[in-house]
């Protein structure tokens, strides 16, 4: 499968930012395994998201991690909760979702590029 092709404009309309979970919760009212996950990034916020990563992960092992979310997707209902970001992770061969992680802590909000 041939990926198509994306401009540099298009890439640059995507807004990755890292920010550290502030608390995480199990997400009961959704069909798939989930968590609540509350995220701050700094200047720019704190957001909420829902993010299936129950299979490699507990909520206690997540607080206090940096992450690297989208911030500038639209605001989604995912069950009685309104998700204002996407976390970003790799698939594993289960499907599992891996974080993806900078590798030293560096400032909540801190733009990826």
């Amino acid at each position: 499968m041939e990926a198509k092709g994306l401009s540099w404009d298009d890439f640059s309309k995507v807004e990755m930012r890292i920010g550290t979970v502030i608390s995480a919760e199990v997400f009961k009212e959704v069909r798939n395994p989930a968590y609540k996950i509350t995220i701050d990034f700094g200047s720019l916020g704190v957001k909420k998201t829902s993010a299936q990563i129950t299979k490699l992960y507990t909520c206690q092992e997540i607080i206090g991690k940096q992450v690297i979310a989208v911030i500038n997707f639209p605001p989604k209902q995912i069950a009685n909760m309104m998700s204002e970001c996407l976390i970003l992770g790799g698939l594993g061969d289960d499907k599992e979702v891996i974080l993806i992680q900078p590798e030293r802590n560096v400032k909540n909000g801190t733009k990826i590029g």
